[in-house]
């Protein structure tokens, strides 16, 4: 549970008033994280311009892959949660279950997989990447914009949910999650 108090939803104003009512419309609730997070603005804000610029130019379905796979790496349920939900937009249940258990074994295209290893990878153990990893995922096809994007979206993830880990944001009940999906989600986190 987190010690940092938040600000109440009636005397948010600004950004904080901004990212409480944009967590309303879209799960009818407000985050612990945003309310955490919005405690310094300028930095949510920057956060949430950073992440809609990397995100916005990559296919929705890679970019939630490698989100997935860069939460599972830093073992962040709340990332795994929230995007798992946010990935039913453009994967089925049954697709993302499978992914979940295990995206290597999923189905997924061999780019699709490298990709999120890749990503994994970013979470886990960056510090001994060198270019064979990216050339892995040149030779599969991606431009060097794609790659660029899959680091940044992987390391940005690591950013985010790094510091929600270290503020031990209480973990929501996610809308719109199965209890099949959830357990999936969270397994070996």
């Amino acid at each position: 549970m987190s010690i940092i108090t938040t600000i109440a939803e009636a005397d948010a104003t600004g950004i904080a008033a901004e990212a409480y009512a944009d967590d309303l419309k879209d799960q009818g609730f407000v985050a612990s994280h945003t309310r955490v997070m919005v405690t310094n603005p300028e930095a949510f804000a920057a956060w949430d311009a950073l992440i809609t610029a990397i995100a916005r130019p990559m296919d929705k379905r890679r970019y939630e892959l490698v989100t997935l796979a860069a939460a599972l790496g830093t073992k962040s349920l709340h990332c795994r949660l929230a995007h798992g939900r946010k990935t039913l937009r453009y994967i089925d249940e049954d697709e993302l279950v499978r992914i979940a258990e295990d995206y290597r074994s999923a189905g997924l295209t061999e780019a699709e997989v490298a990709m999120m290893e890749f990503a994994e990878r970013v979470s886990t153990d960056a510090a001994s990447m060198t270019d064979a990893d990216s050339l892995r995922l040149r030779e599969l096809g991606f431009s060097d914009r794609e790659i660029v994007d899959i680091a940044l979206a992987a390391a940005a993830r690591n950013y985010y949910s790094r510091a929600l880990q270290a503020l031990a944001v209480d973990l929501d009940v996610t809308p719109g999650i199965t209890p099949r999906l959830h357990d999936a989600l969270v397994a070996g986190i």
